[in-house]
């Protein structure tokens, strides 16, 4: 079997990430912060400890500021809702994935403005189209860092000058690049960062967060849930402290675990050294599947200016069908249709069918890559 679909979980995952949740429910199965007894304590010191790794990851010196969520959906849903009021102004992209879209468009439905900033046909962003939607001004400016769909690599750093020029914070959607690009929250001018950890964290599903940088007021910030945080408990209401403001409830401890472990294994093997191997992937895919008559490619060219992720059409096939014989017939896994991101196919012009999407990971060889290419070039000759 060949996993091509990273892009929507990473498979398989490290061991040492299942070996850590195990180890977290027999040794430190306690309700972190929320007793004094030595199960709590160590469940407590473990998320604290992956908060504190995480801080570092993104580059923001305080770990009080990394709140745990569901996944980059959650951290989203609390940003976008948590921020905006009715009569505010929000400027996304054509290529944003429907957890940007639909909260938006609830969102819109209560009063605020949504303006999307078109993308081209490889779902590249122009900086100077984001400045001229930002001369009105905005409260925010919500961001895809990198496509789903072809995989585009979006200007975060010009984008954020222009947002803040304009009065504007910049929410970025890290679903699709944490852990596979460099991401410094300071030094790129990001206010609000959303990750799910189950991508290219490593880690498990139900893992996420959002973090908020060092220069961001978190009295702007709402919480989306509000509830018990075992702290303040003498209070009816939320407190106000970080990161228990936005997390209610028991945490998904052992979930958090496992993404330390996911979190240590990228850093043993290094960044640099995996976006490497990354685009020394996607450009033999890319060249291999360009060379397959009537497939057309989508996205950037050069695979230097985008993840993994490649998206492709073939002249006279469906793409369900597509994805279903190699599946069926090489053992080759991915994903087809329109990926959760309607918007971005518009942008692509491959609504509303959408394509099929191939997605390399950390462990995916080069024999695996030409294998697929040739079965591409079967199923296409078929």
């Amino acid at each position: 079997m060949i996993y091509l679909d990273h892009a929507a979980t990473s498979w398989p995952k490290p061991p040492a990430v299942g070996a850590a949740m195990t180890d977290f429910l027999e040794r430190a199965g306690g309700n972190p912060g929320r007793s004094g007894h030595r199960l709590s304590i160590a469940a407590g010191r473990t998320v604290y400890d992956v908060r504190e790794t995480l801080a570092e990851f993104f580059g923001i010196t305080d770990p009080l500021r990394v709140a745990f969520t569901l996944n980059a959906t959650h951290g989203l849903n609390t940003a976008i809702q948590g921020l905006l009021q009715p009569g505010q102004r929000v400027v996304t992209s054509g290529m944003e994935h429907n957890a940007v879209m639909r909260p938006l468009r609830e969102m819109e439905k209560r009063g605020v403005k949504v303006d999307v900033v078109s993308a081209d046909t490889h779902g590249t962003l122009s900086p100077a189209a984001f400045a001229a939607a930002l001369e009105g001004g905005a409260r925010l400016v919500v961001l895809n860092h990198a496509s789903n769909v072809s995989g585009t690599i979006a200007p975060v750093k010009e984008i954020a000058v222009l947002a803040h020029a304009a009065g504007a914070l910049l929410l970025l959607d890290a679903a699709q690049t944490a852990g596979v690009l460099p991401i410094d929250v300071t030094q790129m001018g990001i206010d609000l960062l959303a990750f799910t950890g189950h991508k290219g964290l490593q880690g498990p599903p139900g893992t996420g967060g959002l973090i908020l940088a060092d220069f961001f007021d978190s009295a702007q910030l709402d919480p989306l849930v509000h509830g018990g945080t075992g702290s303040r408990s003498e209070y009816e209401i939320q407190p106000d402290d970080l990161p228990d403001r936005y997390e209610s409830g028991t945490p998904n401890g052992v979930g958090i675990a496992g993404l330390g472990a996911g979190l240590n294994w990228l850093q043993q093997r290094g960044l640099d050294a995996l976006r490497a191997h990354e685009l020394e992937l996607s450009a033999r895919l890319r060249e291999g599947l360009g060379n397959i008559e009537g497939l057309r490619l989508y996205g950037p060219g050069d695979p230097g200016l985008s993840t993994a992720v490649i998206s492709f059409t073939l002249a006279g096939r469906r793409v369900s069908e597509i994805g279903y014989r190699l599946d069926d017939e090489y053992g080759i896994l991915c994903r087809v249709g329109l990926h959760c991101a309607p918007a971005a196919h518009r942008s692509l012009g491959t609504f509303p069918e959408g394509t099929v999407r191939l997605a390399p990971g950390p462990l995916t060889t080069l024999d695996e890559i030409d294998t697929v290419i040739r079965a591409v070039a079967r199923i296409a000759a078929a």
